[in-house]
């Protein structure tokens, strides 16, 4: 989202991240702007069974935990990198020194957070009112569009993400795919799901 010399300019520090290392916990201050160079960091809940809920996967190029940094409120959600992951981490005030003296990141960041509360409202929606075959469809054909993806689209996700992606159970996951094959929705090419 930032160009890198622009968030080097600032200060910002280079953090190489091991496989499940921990960014930040819930409830923790938000003091820092995060953005991924290389690499992919998970933002999850655990329920009082230890059920993850996973918030959102982000990958090279995005960012991740503004709202509570530009709410300052603390993290609704802890986030852990998924691989070895190399991650732009600014102080919040630099931050704000970058955002007040660049008036088109500010934009692009209204837009990136714009479309996140969309996801966000879809995806309560789906997990409120909808059977599992329907939240699974409305998540599959979210990422179709959001990766521009016209053709056939290759999900890229393990069964258990998509679980804890939709709120739904993972033998829920693998009984609703098998029926959306059935009925045509989606194909199912060496444990890949395709839509």
């Amino acid at each position: 989202m930032i160009a890198e010399n622009l968030l080097l300019d600032y200060q910002a520090e280079l953090i190489v991240y091991s496989e499940n290392d921990r960014v930040f916990a819930e409830n923790q201050s938000a003091n820092f702007y995060y953005q991924i160079k290389k690499g992919c960091v998970k933002m999850y809940n655990l329920n009082e069974n230890g059920k993850e809920f996973i918030q959102g996967l982000f990958y090279e190029g995005e960012s991740f935990g503004e709202p509570p940094l530009f709410g300052d409120f603390k993290y609704p959600a802890s986030a852990v990198a998924l691989a070895d992951t190399e991650i732009y981490k600014l102080g919040k005030q630099k931050c704000m020194d970058l955002l007040k003296n660049n008036f088109e990141i500010q934009l692009a960041f209204l837009a990136t957070l714009s479309r996140r509360l969309s996801y966000k409202a879809m995806i309560m929606k789906e997990i409120s009112v909808h059977p599992p075959e329907h939240r699974i469809l409305t998540f599959l054909d979210f990422l179709k569009k959001r990766d521009g993806n016209s053709s056939t689209y290759k999900l890229d996700l393990t069964r258990q993400q998509i679980a804890d992606l939709t709120g739904l159970r993972v033998e829920t996951v693998i009984r609703a795919c098998k029926q959306l094959e059935f009925q045509g929705e989606i194909e199912i090419i060496k444990h890949k799901i395709y839509r």
